[in-house]
């Protein structure tokens, strides 16, 4: 009995030397160690997580994203979509703080999708998305994959409810929406489906204003707006608009969409498009005036198009073949002010060509 008492004291000793927590900084609380290592440039996190496994385990956690957010200590990098000469996809990142540096690969994409072309690409809280595509001899697919940018990461997700090619995809009230595009031959080209990161599920819904052929979307005072592709003998752009409040897609304002001849993106409530039909301009909607206002022409050989735009802050990022990149630093124009190119990021010595750009802020 003496030996057996004896064991068990042993075992509880190893017990609670196994689940003893080291602070993450001696001598600090953990609360304060957070407030100051929150503070910490996002480009020097890979570094925190190595020195160890405690502020791996904090750099990666939802109380880290919180407090950084809640701070407004986030910082936005960009992600580019892109398509290699053997004709893969593969995966960039630019720091714009560190634009000197260039883009930067994204490694661990998973192999089956790497020949898959229509795919969505969309970012959703501290999270990279892939969703579905198709390929030469595979139908469309409900396929979904993830990528945690503060763990370096690609995992399988949750499928869509219905397989979807060449769709649009936006986010909306912390909510991911796959639109539109080629299903199987089972699937509703009427059909939009929504992501909900609590619930780790999707929703499907229908409404007939939805459109397979879709070209371009876009986020815009809480809603969200999907362009048609754009026939060759038809003049006319068409595009129709989601009410969160309804939920219904209706026609969206003739006007505005008659100057969506391009890649579109908003900066504080204002929508630019780059028009690349006859050079390379961007154009900007004027609410209150109700028109489309020149705001520059681009240098087609710095742009490189055709290109796709993304914004961060109030620097929208023109991101054209082989990831050249031109930044614009756009003012207050709707008052008269001025437009600025700030700077180019030089491209990559291949050609690629670029599927999509996105903003992820950690």
């Amino acid at each position: 009995m003496e030996h057996l008492d004896d064991g068990k004291e042993s075992s509880n000793n190893a017990n609670e030397v196994g689940v003893t927590k080291f602070p993450l900084i001696c001598g600090l609380p953990d609360d304060i160690s957070l407030l100051c290592l929150a503070r910490v440039p996002r480009k020097y996190h890979s570094v925190l997580k190595c020195v160890s496994k405690g502020w791996r385990d904090l750099v990666c956690s939802e109380e880290w994203h919180c407090y950084r957010r809640k701070h407004k200590l986030e910082e936005t990098w960009i992600y580019a979509l892109c398509r290699d000469k053997l004709d893969q996809i593969c995966c960039y990142v630019l720091d714009p703080t560190s634009s000197r540096k260039g883009w930067k690969p994204i490694h661990g994409l998973p192999p089956r999708i790497l020949k898959r072309k229509g795919m969505g690409f969309e970012a959703l809280g501290c999270k990279l998305f892939l969703l579905g595509g198709c390929g030469w001899s595979e139908d469309a697919t409900d396929e979904v994959y993830s990528y945690n940018a503060a763990i370096d990461s690609w995992v399988k997700a949750a499928s869509l409810s219905t397989a979807r090619c060449y769709f649009a995809c936006e986010v909306l009230d912390e909510k991911l929406y796959a639109i539109g595009g080629i299903g199987s031959n089972s699937s509703d080209p009427h059909s939009w489906d929504t992501f909900d990161p609590w619930t780790n599920g999707w929703t499907s819904h229908r409404d007939p204003n939805i459109f397979p052929d879709i070209e371009d979307s876009v986020v815009m005072d809480g809603k969200i707006y999907i362009r048609r592709t754009k026939s060759p003998g038809t003049p006319h752009v068409y595009a129709v608009v989601y009410e969160p409040s309804s939920g219904t897609w209706q026609h969206a304002d003739a006007d505005m969409v008659s100057g969506w001849r391009g890649p579109a993106v908003v900066v504080d409530g204002i929508l630019y498009v780059l028009d690349q039909s006859s050079g390379t301009r961007l154009m900007m909607w004027h609410k209150e005036r109700r028109e489309w206002i020149p705001v520059g022409k681009l240098s087609p050989l710095l742009t490189r198009p055709p290109c796709k735009l993304v914004a961060v802050g109030k620097s929208i990022f023109v991101v054209g073949k082989g990831l050249s990149t031109v930044v614009v630093h756009v003012g207050d124009l709707g008052n008269g002010g001025g437009v600025m190119l700030g700077s180019s990021i030089p491209k990559l010595i291949s050609d690629y060509n670029v599927i999509s750009c996105k903003c992820l802020a950690i």
